[in-house]
């Protein structure tokens, strides 16, 4: 008798669990809630030396939320932080705190660059930074991202390094302030 109440709890909680996803106003809080767990596990990974792709371009143009041009030609000989995100985006969401802390330890260092970039309305993109208490600038793309980076999901991050090398590639969540990323980023800096 105890397996069988045990057995109609468990399927009720399903059942309520597969409610919740159903209902789109309760969806995404919890798509967002389960994409920072494992953001909180996953790394992201340093590519190897004899692996690393080099752009072939720094030609894109970019504007930010407040209708300021930005050339990412201007970006070259520095290390590049570029996100590809979206406010829609569960696991963009999720990672979006990790950036932003990433982001204010270095936002002073001039060496290094933060690209957040959606192809988002500009108000909803202002809106979701306000409301978030977020400090990065976002930017929208003007012209075509180079060939290398071939983003078919987001949120999709890469750190370039100041000779253009691809040093890390990571799609989908992760921990973006964790002791690797930064050692890779001040290891970056102090190259070249």
């Amino acid at each position: 008798m105890a397996k069988s109440k045990k057995s109609k709890v468990f399927n009720l909680i399903i059942l309520i669990v597969i409610a919740l996803m159903i209902i789109p106003q309760t969806r995404q809080p919890i798509q967002v809630f389960l994409q920072k767990g494992i953001a909180m596990i996953v790394k992201p990974s340093v590519i190897d030396t004899s692996e690393r792709v080099k752009l072939s371009s720094f030609d894109w143009k970019l504007q930010d939320i407040e209708g300021n041009n930005f050339d990412f030609s201007s970006a070259e000989g520095k290390v590049i932080v570029i996100n590809f995100w979206a406010t829609w985006c569960p696991p963009c969401i999720a990672e979006m705190p990790s950036l932003e802390k990433l982001y204010q330890n270095y936002e002073s260092n001039d060496d290094v660059i933060f690209l957040f970039v959606s192809n988002e309305e500009t108000t909803i993109i202002n809106n979701f930074i306000k409301k978030k208490g977020y400090t990065f600038n976002a930017f929208q793309p003007l012209t075509n991202y180079p060939q290398e980076f071939n983003v078919s999901s987001i949120p999709r991050t890469f750190i370039i390094s100041k000779k253009g090398e691809i040093v890390i590639d990571k799609s989908g969540a992760a921990d973006w302030n964790s002791e690797r990323v930064t050692n890779t980023i001040d290891e970056l800096l102090k190259a070249f």
